[in-house]
């Protein structure tokens, strides 16, 4: 009885594998063959969910290569500094080819420099690398108001950039310091991202715009081609043949989710704060 109870279950084992083996097979799906698609849309706010997925793409021996598809005028400069690090360490473990859509400026390049390919449309705009800082001054209205604040501070510079107030040349020049050194970051990164030389690329960092034609000619972009493009030379450069599955994060629709993600406009998020740095391109 016993025996046969064994046979039976060995049966059953070789019958749910053999299942398992014809449904892969029917979906023509290559196990441990899939390119990974991580999406980067709007301002640039936050970090946490692009980490988080590049991080479990990079752990997921099955994702063989990840397109990065970036839409994004850009944002704030830590978030941007953060994802372009995770970015440069997943390229270290698998191929990396970012997919630039209608904008990849500012923070949105930021991202992709690290990239072992980018790809954008020929009328993608791209480029905007720099850093802005804008410090709204409601001194005017205040004084017309009759409206004044007192201050009690600890040290010189602790109001500095106040919005009651306006900025003297010593606190400009304390704030220009901070902007040229970050923007210097910005270049660096680029450089050492697209393996250009810190002057050329010093050379293009002025703020301006591409299109996606024009920052392939300046060595900006590596081809031009859409998300269908960077997905195959992904799978290319993962060693995938043919098709390859395409594996993303779903997308949440809660109303915490849209509050939280990254397609709340910064200047509504960032409303009451006195020095943002930000990397991104203003239409």
């Amino acid at each position: 009885m016993k025996k046969l109870c064994l046979a039976l279950a060995i049966l059953l084992l070789v019958a749910v594998l053999l299942s398992v083996l014809v449904t892969l097979l029917d979906r023509r799906v290559p196990l441990g063959e899939k390119v990974a698609l991580v999406r980067v849309e709007g301002p640039i706010i936050t970090a946490r969910e692009a980490i988080e997925e590049i991080r479990k793409y990079r752990k997921d021996h099955t994702v063989k290569a990840v397109v990065l598809r970036v839409d994004s005028p850009g944002g704030a400069v830590a978030p941007s500094q953060e994802i372009y690090t995770e970015v440069k360490r997943l390229k270290e473990t698998k191929p990396v080819v970012v997919s630039m859509g209608t904008v990849a400026a500012s923070g949105g390049y930021y991202i992709s420099a690290p990239a072992t390919r980018i790809y954008a449309n020929p009328g993608t705009v791209t480029g905007s690398i720099g850093v802005i800082m804008e410090i709204p001054n409601i001194k005017g209205l205040m004084d017309k108001m009759g409206v004044k604040t007192e201050v009690i501070k600890s040290g010189k510079h602790k109001d500095l950039a106040s919005v009651f107030r306006g900025i003297g040349e010593e606190e400009r020049r304390i704030l220009q310091g901070v902007l040229d050194d970050v923007h210097q970051q910005f270049i660096n990164a680029v450089a050492e991202g697209r393996q250009m030389p810190y002057e050329r690329v010093r050379e293009l960092a002025d703020g301006r715009v591409f299109t996606g034609r024009q920052a392939k000619e300046v060595g900006l972009v590596d081809e031009l081609g859409n998300i269908q493009d960077a997905i195959m030379e992904a799978a290319r450069l993962g060693g995938i043949e043919g098709e390859p599955e395409v594996v993303t994060r779903e997308e949440k629709l809660g109303v915490l989710d849209l509050l939280l993600n990254s397609r709340i406009p910064e200047e509504l998020r960032g409303m009451f704060r006195t020095i943002s740095l930000k990397y991104i391109m203003y239409f």
